[in-house]
């Protein structure tokens, strides 16, 4: 009892940047859900049951063009489909006597920054360290689309619009550090700008449905970029 207790806090110790990280960026997802439409109520819930923020905004966009539950479908297995690659890593840290029950709850609040976190943990991997992260990730998160979608209800127009561009600035911030050090990511960053222009300004390509066309940038430019440009086996990862 006492070791899981200990796995259970450290895991929280270790969560608490992640939730205040995930507060940002949901606080602009809850502005942006609140105009797309979605009731505050709707919001919090779109975050509590899916923890992925690209999913999360891809899908706002989808459900503001009224696109298909196909599309819907097909959008979130593409941006999702990492994950399953990264619980695949974390079963191996786990032990063998580890019961399913427990893989299961984890699965769910396997997002990129707690996979770092925990990949990066030293040793095994206890299922109580995890649901210690997710304790201090999914409030912050949760917490923070809440209180976005709450102040979208009460502040000016023009405070909202300042807002938005948070997200923006959060996606700068995710690519520009790793595009300045890999050429390969930097080409594949703007390769996946121009076309996502062409579609914009091609009368033909302009008519794709937002869901359909990240589908068709996701495949064709990450597929492209894989075959030509794979990435070599480096064993296990290092977290220095």
């Amino acid at each position: 009892m006492n070791t899981t207790i200990k796995q259970l806090k450290s895991g929280v110790r270790d969560g608490i940047p992640i939730g205040l990280g995930y507060f940002a960026v949901s606080f602009t997802f809850g502005i942006m859900a609140l105009n797309a439409g979605l009731s505050i109520w709707q919001s919090v819930v779109m975050s509590i049951t899916n923890l992925t923020s690209a999913g999360q905004f891809a899908g706002l966009g989808i459900i503001t063009t009224g696109a298909s539950f196909a599309e819907m479908a097909a959008a979130q297995f593409v941006i999702n489909l990492r994950y399953s690659l990264m619980s695949c890593s974390l079963s191996q840290k786990l032990n063998h006597r580890v019961p399913f029950f427990h893989r299961l709850i984890m699965s769910y609040g396997v997002t990129d920054e707690v996979f770092g976190v925990s990949v990066c943990k030293s040793g095994e991997l206890s299922p109580w360290y995890f649901y210690g992260l997710l304790l201090a990730a999914i409030p912050g998160w949760t917490l923070g689309t809440a209180a976005g979608a709450v102040s979208g209800s009460l502040l000016p127009e023009r405070v909202l619009s300042a807002l938005g561009i948070a997200l923006y600035g959060m996606f700068l911030a995710v690519i520009i550090p790793p595009a300045r050090d890999n050429k390969i990511l930097a080409g594949v960053i703007l390769l996946s700008m121009v076309c996502s222009l062409l579609f914009s300004l091609i009368p033909v390509l302009a008519g794709v449905s937002s869901g359909l066309k990240l589908i068709i940038l996701t495949i064709g430019i990450a597929g492209l970029a894989a075959c030509l440009f794979p990435v070599p086996d480096r064993g296990e990862v290092s977290c220095e």
